[in-house]
């Protein structure tokens, strides 16, 4: 049975209604006026009240009068449209002219110099081994000294968070001056990256970061060697980390303020030192050996020499123990051209596969492993990839392990808030997230994890004291 539809009444009704409720009379008295007339005079009342109502509202054409609409700051601007040039070139120079004035009220080399001198003429005896001592009356004292212009670091907030147990209540003069130095190259190295910020909202499209990188690169001593025919492969290698890791959703783009909390640019200026040893730069992703390092295996994998790796190829990567099933899956779910993955799309699989740990890379994991774009793992999708490395077991002359087996044992691992599904977060909360990948999609991570024991004893005896890593 179908429900009776209810009409509301509209706002002249209930005004109309509410007139006649109010001035109901007699019909005698009111024979002498038509009907037509009695809606004009309802109506015309109608909107004077409607009128007057409307000049209350805020924002209103009629409101602009009032003081209260003038005194609403202005919160929204609009960013100027491509084909409003005369907008865009006055936005960009006011940013220049605030990226200036902001650069000037950096410390100069001279001023921190100064104030070295300073603090170390205001430090309070006794010191603590070879580290000088300031307590926090000598501390305001230097506050007043330096002038206006050190003044947001002499904060009562600054001296709390670098006091730590020093039974006199004093800070470290070295390690405040650390800080400051600190802050200067964070406030420098931000005014760097906005000036390559085109869009000015705070954040660096993927050109904008390949052009702050690639003139970087005149300044950092240790890429001196590189010929100029590979800047543009060290560029895209350098930012597909950035991008790897700051932007997990591919919205192509990062944020200044991501770029500067991570640990990345550190690694990137770290490049300026001229003495780096060569274990550090191994460790350096952006280092040339590790650039070179990538690139090369590339070129390796490429055996038909087009520039492009097809699924054959990319199975030779590292040992060539992934299974075939995995590399499917990263062939129809990344980016390929004419079923060829490009070198951009190659480090996107570098990268996942030399940090299994980092949460972006279980993300990058949970997409390909997730056969049906579900948001979970189930048995259907481990036992689709396990059922890989049992055939590669059988290759090699080795029994195959039963699929219930290991379910359990990752089951039980991972201890899902649902004991039917693994979702992202729980593999994330278990610290096990790259343990189940090893298991699933390479036969050297499987026997790894299922030789755990007697490896971990080998290293035991040898005398190695590390920790093994799956």
């Amino acid at each position: 049975m179908s429900q009776p539809q209810i009409k509301v009444p509209t706002l002249l009704e209930l005004f109309r209604q509410k007139k006649s409720s109010q001035h109901e009379l007699p019909e005698s008295k009111h024979s002498e006026h038509s009907e037509e007339a009695k809606k004009e005079s309802e109506e015309a009342e109608f909107l004077k009240i409607y009128s007057d109502l409307k000049k209350s509202i805020p924002g209103s054409k009629d409101s602009a009068d009032s003081p209260s609409y003038h005194a609403i700051p202005k919160f929204f601007f609009k960013i100027p449209s491509e084909d409003e040039l005369l907008q865009q070139k006055l936005r960009e120079e006011a940013r220049a002219v605030f990226l200036q004035r902001r650069s000037r009220q950096l410390l100069d080399n001279d001023e921190l110099q100064s104030l070295w001198y300073l603090l170390d003429k205001k430090n309070t005896p006794p010191a603590v081994g070879e580290d000088k001592m300031i307590n926090y009356k000598s501390f305001k004292e230097a506050a007043l000294e330096a002038g206006p212009k050190f003044r947001p670091f002499f904060s009562a907030t600054s001296f709390a968070k670098l006091l730590h147990s020093d039974p006199y209540g004093r800070i470290g003069i070295m390690q405040f001056f650390n800080y400051v130095m600190r802050k200067t190259w964070l406030h420098q190295t931000r005014i760097g990256l906005a000036l390559y910020d085109v869009a000015g909202q705070g954040y660096l499209r993927e050109s904008d970061l390949e052009n702050y990188i690639l003139e970087l690169i005149p300044t950092l001593p240790q890429l001196d060697g590189l010929e100029k025919s590979f800047y543009s492969f060290y560029v895209c290698t350098a930012v597909r980390k950035f991008f790897f890791f700051l932007d997990p959703l591919r919205t192509g783009r990062v944020k200044i303020q991501d770029i500067l909390a991570c640990s990345f640019l550190d690694d990137l200026l770290e490049l300026r030192d001229e003495e780096l040893p060569r274990e550090q730069q191994e460790l350096n992703w952006f280092s040339a050996p590790s650039a070179l390092r990538v690139y090369g295996q590339y070129l390796n994998l490429d055996k038909d020499h087009n520039g492009m790796l097809s699924k054959e190829e990319l199975g030779k990567y590292g040992t060539g123990t992934l299974t075939m099933v995995f590399i499917e899956r990263v062939f129809q779910e990344c980016l390929t051209y004419d079923g060829e993955m490009d070198y951009k799309t190659y480090l996107d699989f570098v990268l996942a596969l030399e940090n299994r740990r980092a949460p972006q890379s279980l993300q990058y994991f949970l997409r390909l492993l997730d056969i049906n774009h579900k948001g979970h793992l189930n048995a259907f999708d481990l036992n689709y990839f396990f059922r890989a490395i049992q055939d590669q077991m059988r290759q090699h002359g080795q029994e195959p392990v039963s699929f219930q087996d290991v379910k359990d044992e990752i089951f039980d691992m991972v201890k899902p808030a649902d004991p039917l599904k693994l979702t992202y977060q729980d593999l994330v909360n278990s610290c096990q997230g790259d343990t189940v990948v090893n298991i699933l999609i390479d036969l050297n991570g499987f026997w790894s994890y299922e030789n755990r024991e007697v490896l971990v004893a080998d290293q035991s005896d040898s005398g190695d004291s590390e920790t093994l890593t799956i």
